[in-house]
């Protein structure tokens, strides 16, 4: 049954970086970012049930606290390079650069 779960948790992670290998749009890379910080949090509680331990499922919050910080700063960025360029590609990313 735990190796249910951790199959689960590597697909998940396989289409999350499939999503930001492939695509484009600033959108879709965050979800998929997101997608695949989703599947290590499930394979950190499925490793904590393993052991009877409640690590895991503390290390699973501190990745959605960081993951909640980093929604807030990543789409505060991307408003702002809309309003500046009025695109959401990834190539705009450069401008970041200096």
């Amino acid at each position: 049954m735990i190796q249910d779960y951790l199959i689960l948790s590597i697909i998940l992670f396989c289409i999350g970086m499939l999503g930001v290998i492939s695509r484009r749009n600033v959108f879709t890379v965050f979800m998929s970012i997101e997608l695949m910080l989703n599947a290590a949090n499930l394979a950190f509680v499925t490793f904590a049930r393993l052991h009877e331990s409640m690590d895991g499922h503390v290390l699973a919050m501190m990745v959605m606290a960081v993951a909640a910080a980093e929604a807030a700063l990543v789409l505060a960025v991307i408003i702002l390079i809309n309003k500046h360029k009025g695109k959401l590609d990834t190539n705009i990313f450069s401008l970041l650069k200096g």
